[in-house]
């Protein structure tokens, strides 16, 4: 005989099945069920200077250097510098500036797209960074070097995976 308590046990079980319970999927990388959350350990003036895209979660490609800046009238930017080579092998490089807005510690947003900007996780030598934004659009793995690194790139890759981000997503890159 079934009774309300074996009811609630395959019904709790059912949840717990593949696809089921995964949580809400947006078009991104992230399951946005999963809490984002952010590094305790540095701020964002901790990026000032040049980074390499290491790694990137779908969409168009990304750029190759990030350049975070210092704060400009009392506000932090971002400059993407991107190259791109044409079928006759010449490459020209077109850079972006972003104008952001701090929105809280370690986290921004672009003021013209509203796209958002969190260090999720930088390694204690200031060399490896995470960024994501909670809707999953993107995800950047950024390091001060394009080659090396391996157990930081790594190590970025799991607090990624940690915050919802599916790994099979992640295209890595070495450059140079």
């Amino acid at each position: 005989m079934l009774t309300r308590r074996h009811m609630a046990t395959g019904i709790a079980a059912l949840a717990l099945l593949p696809g089921c319970g995964a949580g809400p999927r947006n078009a991104g990388a992230r399951n946005v069920s999963q809490p984002l959350t952010v590094t305790t350990r540095a701020d964002l003036s901790a990026l000032s200077g040049d980074w390499v895209v290491r790694g990137h979660f779908q969409g168009a490609p990304p750029p190759e250097i990030v350049t975070f800046l210092p704060e400009q009238n009392g506000a932090p930017a971002m400059a993407l510098q991107t190259e791109t080579c044409g079928l006759n092998g010449e490459c020209t490089s077109e850079k972006t500036l972003l104008s952001l807005e701090t929105l809280g510690p370690r986290r921004a947003r672009d003021i013209e797209t509203g796209r958002e900007f969190w260090l999720v996780w930088i390694d204690e030598g200031l060399r490896t960074a995470a960024i994501g934004t909670p809707d999953g659009s993107f995800g950047w793995i950024l390091d001060r070097q394009p080659t090396g690194g391996t157990d930081r790139i790594a190590a970025a890759r799991e607090v990624l995976e940690f915050n919802g981000y599916d790994l099979s997503q992640l295209s890595l890159r070495e450059v140079g």
